[in-house]
């Protein structure tokens, strides 16, 4: 039984990391939840908030926006959007929770099902809970 597994971090603009995980920590949509090696086959869309890496050299975590992963024999998450936690400083947070906003309020204005507008809310939310996760002053945008 392997002890580690291939992950891959990509976004549209890079490659953020490709190396052997012990465990990887999802922000999944629909709840989080940890991949090891040998994990049961699974995708599953991605919620902003923070990916850990476990390696043998150490932890590495990420901020994300959204995207996909995929779990099989190796790990690949193709995030929306992902950078290092070590990158986020209040303003870089604050430009995010704004992107966010801006994508509530145009659903608002032209969606045509609730749900969609529920959908922009919930990213909103989400992406307002990565602030005090990390720690930083969490931005509390109208709805």
């Amino acid at each position: 039984m392997a002890d580690t597994m291939q992950f891959d971090l990509v976004s549209p603009e890079r490659r953020l990391l490709s190396t052997e995980a012990t465990s990887v920590q999802i922000p999944g949509a629909d709840g989080d939840l940890t991949a090891m090696p040998n994990h049961a086959p699974l995708i599953t869309t991605l919620r902003p908030g923070i990916l850990t890496v476990e390696t043998a050299k150490g932890t590495e975590q990420f901020v994300v926006t959204g995207g996909f992963a995929e779990i099989g024999e190796s790990l690949s998450v193709l995030a929306e959007k992902a950078l290092p936690r070590a990158d986020v400083d209040q303003a870089t947070y604050e430009a995010l929770v704004d992107e966010a906003h801006r994508i509530y309020q145009q659903t608002k204005e032209t969606a045509e099902h609730p749900g969609l507008v529920d959908d922009a809310v919930k990213l909103l939310q989400d992406m307002v809970a990565v602030g005090t996760h990390i720690g930083l002053d969490p931005k509390q945008p109208s709805i």
